[in-house]
């Protein structure tokens, strides 16, 4: 999604028409929210193999359990905000005059569609991981 990017001319080659993410502070609030929880879980991988080596940090476990909810939390939110605007690029709203834009802007709006089809596929990997998680600690 960060290099998302069209432009297209208009009459002649001086004037064009440009879409990228950074044109929609959803978007960019997307792409902030995706990287803070990439960010995250990389930082929370050596912790997570701690904790398959020992087995006896039950706070710590249940400290991981909680902020991965928040992780889910927050890329829950990213991506619910960024499928309005792809909704809204692709059928655009005809009340408010918002025109769709993506009979336009093909390679935009495919590639604002796969990350955020990216994004929901990471939502249901991580609500596995924590229930996973929540019953292994909850055996222990």
């Amino acid at each position: 999604m960060g290099t998302t990017n069209e432009t297209l001319p208009f009459f002649t080659q001086f004037i064009r028409f440009k879409a990228q993410y950074s044109d929609l502070p959803t978007l960019t609030f997307f792409v902030v929210a995706n990287s803070i929880v990439c960010a995250y879980l990389i930082l929370s991988l050596p912790l997570s193999i701690v904790h398959i080596i020992r087995s006896r940090a039950k706070f710590s476990r249940l400290l991981l359990i909680f902020l991965d909810a928040a992780m889910l939390a927050l890329v829950t939110a990213g991506a619910s905000a960024a499928a309005a605007i792809v909704y809204l690029a692709h059928k655009g709203n005809v009340r408010a005059n918002w025109l769709a834009i993506c009979q336009q802007f093909d390679s935009f709006c495919e590639r604002i569609s796969g990350s955020l089809i990216g994004s929901f596929g990471a939502m249901v990997v991580m609500i596995l991981l924590i229930l996973l998680s929540a019953i292994a600690l909850s055996r222990r």
